[in-house]
């Protein structure tokens, strides 16, 4: 039987129950983590190196949930699961380096090959553990597009302080990273090493996309690490200002998204927080006041006007 839905009110006030509360706001941790850090992956100018560690999560979840069957478990540890994800986006996120660092292909050729690779191997693993009698394979299909409903108070506990993490440690290291993603040669004299601010980069994309799993499953997770940032971008040229607009806009939509699936679980939550956030870059197309449609048609009007005038 579903979950009932609640009121909204409740739902989007904190009012819906211990568990939903956490849930939401360990969502909104997430948000905010996810738009901090992919500043500094837009920046760099490697937004779609999120979406091969993303499509790259898929084979460790299922590869972790056989081996904890195998192991006499029911292959529903979140902990685990999320361990065997990482552990291949690492491998994925090698191959990515290795054939556009080894061959002739370039990064997005690159990209694309690990992502898809990686996406029907994963497929063909789930499809293979639904055909098991053995575990508790339902709910696997969860990562895919992301699950607040059936949460429980430690995943969303897990969810809530890897986010926090990843978005204290992207603050605190903001200055390297602000250093590479503008002038790497520059950053270089400053004694900044390029490639291991990279890695850090790296790391903090594979925390919040891990974290962001159960949440807004690995296809949808790349959409909430790029949409906040490219929304920013149009509110400001100063990169401390786009850095807290993504945060907030990231956070804004993991809150209520999760509140969202509390009120409607069925409702996959991973889409409904990816068009909350679309929904925020389309006003901040229309309305940012630095690169915003509607500003740039007025800042064009009275610079004609001001033309006409002198003329």
């Amino acid at each position: 039987m579903a979950p009932a839905a609640l009121p909204m009110p409740d739902a989007f006030l904190l009012q819906a129950g211990y568990n939903a509360t956490f849930v939401t706001l360990g969502s909104m941790l997430l948000g905010m983590a996810a738009g901090v850090t992919g500043t500094f992956l837009y920046l760099r100018k490697r937004s779609l190196i999120s979406d091969a560690l993303a499509h790259a999560t898929l084979p460790g979840v299922g590869l972790a949930f056989l081996l904890m069957v195998a192991l006499g478990g029911d292959g529903r540890s979140l902990p685990l699961l999320l361990a065997g994800a990482g552990l291949s986006a690492l491998a994925g996120l090698l191959c990515v380096h290795l054939l556009s660092t080894r061959t002739r292909l370039p990064l997005d050729a690159a990209i694309g090959a690990v992502l898809s690779v990686s996406y029907g191997l994963g497929i063909v693993i789930l499809t293979v553990i639904q055909a098991l009698s053995a575990g508790r394979q339902a709910g696997l299909e969860g990562f895919l597009l992301g699950s607040a409903a059936g949460m429980l108070r430690s995943d969303a506990l897990l969810i809530g302080f890897g986010g926090a993490a990843a978005a204290l440690l992207a603050i605190l290291f903001r200055r390297p990273l602000l250093l590479v993603a503008f002038d790497p040669g520059y950053a270089a004299t400053r004694g900044v090493s390029p490639a291991r601010t990279d890695l850090m980069l790296m790391v903090l994309v594979l925390a919040v996309t891990l974290t962001g799993l159960k949440v807004v499953g690995l296809i949808l997770i790349v959409a909430l690490l790029i949409i906040p940032p490219v929304a920013a971008r149009l509110w400001s040229d100063r990169a401390g200002v786009v850095v807290a607009v993504a945060g907030g806009i990231g956070g804004a939509a993991g809150y209520g998204g999760a509140a969202a699936s509390a009120m409607a679980p069925d409702l996959p939550t991973g889409a409904v927080i990816v068009l909350l956030a679309f929904a925020a870059f389309v006003i901040s197309l229309l309305v940012g006041p630095v690169r915003g449609v509607i500003p740039q048609a007025l800042r064009r009007a009275r610079m004609r006007g001001h033309l006409d005038g002198a003329g």
